[in-house]
């Protein structure tokens, strides 16, 4: 059965930058359908504390509905193709297929973890994209530590049970990281290894300098490993080989995060082919100057699928061009004009109390203040009251006590009754 909806303007994708565009449009009395695979809003900076158990998924895991305003419809499917002459999306929902016809057209639909091209170490490694990717690892991660102080356990599962490696170190690798060993030390209070590697010289590239510095330094203290102008060669279930200054290093460890690289959401190829733009290497598409894709005009791309000017992959970027679009397509902004991104800065947190800040390129902090504005910062984006004030307690428990609340609602059949109530503390 084929249905047939038909809207102003439709949104593919919701997450930063699609519902930045939805409200924005719904604020100017515009009526949007947004099209998503998933339901939700996702403030994915947050997913690395799902998976170490401070936040429930619920915090950063908003139903789409209840982020956008009235004027606002959503629509649950996949997206499989574009007739951009005919102005017409193809969907798949719930196993029917429905044809949306549109004005404009505005695809958000970010980006996919990439391998480099070895797809298949995706088999033996954890990534942290969706909601689903941080409760898998949050899961995994508690029962490696449960497995760890089992005394009836051989040594050799024990140590890999206890090492983690962490490939990227970015900012999702070392927040990841960096977070790993506060829940070892002061939650589950066992010795632990953690690695993280990198390709480039040093850890957080895009900060360089003395943010590099101290948070590499800030990492080792708390006894992360940390390899870098390195990479990973093989990987299988019991861990990974890396090539570092000519010599292959092994890495046993039930764990092995994948934090490397990002390409563009299958629905970029798509939109490419139907609107004849050009991707990179990433296959991003690389869009005009006014966001418009290939030769029309009505057809806009944003954020993570998108390659323009170098802007970095990040929410800011993603919101600013949603922002962008909607003011095109309402006439606040003049057609054709181009979009600049106004970068307010960058911040990452190592572990409690330590975070690095760099304003501008003119601000540039670490330690408690850096700390302190990271979480302002974040809990200011994050969607509803109630997630803010539950993600506020959250921290309380997990920074200024030693509990994860994230684990309060997780117990594992393999796991005693007695660590089930640690894990829960």
């Amino acid at each position: 059965m084929t249905t047939t909806h038909t809207a102003d303007v439709v949104i593919v994708g919701s997450g930063f930058g699609g519902i930045a565009a939805a409200r924005r449009l719904a604020r100017r009395g515009y009526r949007a359908l947004i099209v998503s695979d998933t339901a939700h809003y996702l403030f994915q900076p947050l997913l690395y504390q799902v998976a170490t158990g401070i936040l429930d998924p619920a915090i950063i895991a908003t139903a789409a509905k209840d982020t956008v305003p009235d004027g606002i419809s959503i629509l649950k499917g996949h997206v499989t193709g574009v007739d951009a002459a005919g102005q017409k999306v193809f969907v798949t929902t719930d196993g029917d297929d429905a044809v949306v016809e549109y004005t404009w057209l505005v695809a958000a639909t970010g980006s996919a973890q990439a391998y480099f091209g070895r797809p298949e170490f995706a088999e033996h490694t954890f990534a942290l994209k969706t909601i689903e990717d941080a409760k898998t690892l949050r899961d995994h991660i508690h029962e490696r530590f449960v497995i760890a102080a089992d005394q009836t356990a051989d040594d050799t599962t024990r140590q890999r049970a206890a090492s983690f490696v962490i490939v990227g170190a970015g900012a999702t690798g070392v927040e990841t990281a960096g977070e790993i060993a506060e829940l070892a030390k002061r939650h589950f209070h066992q010795d632990v290894h953690i690695t993280l590697v990198d390709g480039a010289p040093d850890v957080l590239p895009a900060y360089g300098g003395k943010l590099s510095a101290y948070a590499r330094q800030r990492l080792t203290d708390a006894g992360i490993t940390v390899i870098t102008g390195a990479m990973v060669t093989d990987l299988d279930a019991t861990g990974a080989t890396v090539e570092h200054d000519g010599a292959p290093t092994r890495l046993d460890a039930d764990t092995v995060i994948w934090a490397a690289g990002v390409r563009a959401a299958d629905f970029a190829e798509a939109l490419a082919t139907a609107t004849g733009c050009a991707t990179d290497r990433a296959g991003r598409l690389l869009i005009n100057n006014d966001l418009t894709v290939g030769g029309y005009a009505n057809v806009f791309a944003i954020g993570d699928m998108t390659a323009l000017h170098d802007y970095p992959g990040q929410s800011p970027v993603a919101m600013q061009q949603g922002r962008h679009v909607a003011d095109t397509i309402t006439g606040k902004r003049q057609r054709g004009s181009e979009f600049h991104y106004f970068d307010k800065g960058s911040m990452a947190m190592l572990n409690r109390l330590g975070a690095v800040t760099d304003v501008r390129d003119t601000i540039k902090m670490t330690g408690p203040l850096a700390w302190v504005t990271w979480l302002v910062v974040h809990l200011y984006y994050l969607a509803g009251l109630k997630h803010r004030t539950q993600a506020l307690a959250d921290w309380a428990r997990a920074f200024v006590g030693r509990g994860r609340p994230g684990y309060a609602t997780y117990a594992p059949e393999a796991v005693p009754d007695g660590e089930k109530e640690h894990a829960a503390a």
